[in-house]
């Protein structure tokens, strides 16, 4: 089953660390930095990568379905 990201910009607290951690995946917003999903279900290649930005993320925002 392929891996599906959601995630809740009303709690993004705009830190970055999705970015930085899976930029093939997530993005953020040019005017204030909320998050913005690129891509719902990522590649094998970049579970990981996900998973990992899902973790570091403060606010809790990315959720991950499997």
């Amino acid at each position: 089953m392929q891996m599906k990201v959601i995630v809740d910009q009303n709690i993004c607290a705009s830190s970055g660390n999705c970015v930085m951690n899976a930029p093939e995946v997530f993005d953020q917003r040019d005017e204030d930095g909320v998050v913005v999903l690129l891509n719902e279900h990522p590649s094998d290649d970049q579970t990981e990568a996900t998973r990992q930005a899902a973790a570091a993320c403060p606010a809790q925002a990315i959720h991950i379905e499997e």
